[in-house]
């Protein structure tokens, strides 16, 4: 596995690129030779910022975390990845087979049984016509992470939603 780094507001020591290829080295037996790894760790606001990206010839595996120390993003995201893995390894295990080696996968074995999601609950509302303000102080009033709301300036259905890093994204749907 080749591992490239991008820091950006942060200095990856030397001793955390050793832990961090210790821990991606037990990866390693899953992957073929030519895998390659970047691991992009960012510092925001006193918030690190940790992203794994494993591509293995066109599969791609993904880790974010973030959290007040680095080295505690690393043990947090090796268990998504992980995940990931075993994910990927059904998905695509007749087509992906000599990419992935599922037999060495330990964590197979104890494999918890997972269900499809469902629809348990269906909701039924008006839309009525708001700015964009307005369905921030509806959102905040409902304590919810996002409102769908019918735009009064473009007349179009828009979703207001609360994002990871404090600020407000805004969903326009178009006919």
């Amino acid at each position: 596995m080749e591992i490239k780094y991008i820091s950006k507001n942060y200095k990856i020591s030397d001793k955390l690129k050793d832990i961090i290829e210790k821990k991606l080295s037990k990866l390693e037996k899953y992957f073929t030779k030519d895998t390659t790894v970047k691991v992009a760790c960012t510092e925001q606001n006193d918030i690190c910022k940790l992203e794994i990206t494993i591509n293995s010839a066109g599969l791609f595996i993904r880790s974010e975390v973030e959290s007040d120390n680095m080295y505690n993003n690393i043990d947090l995201s090796m268990p998504k990845l992980e995940r990931q893995i075993v994910k990927n390894n059904k998905k695509y295990k007749n087509k992906f087979a000599e990419r992935l080696i599922a037999d060495t996968l330990e964590f197979l074995e104890e494999e918890p049984a997972s269900e499809p999601y469902k629809v348990v609950k269906k909701k039924t509302f008006e839309l009525d016509p708001m700015t964009v303000e307005d369905a921030e102080a509806y959102m905040e009033a409902v304590g919810h992470s996002f409102y769908v709301f019918l735009n009064a300036e473009t007349g179009e259905i828009n979703v207001l939603y609360k994002r990871n890093d404090g600020n407000l994204g805004l969903i326009e749907a178009k006919k």
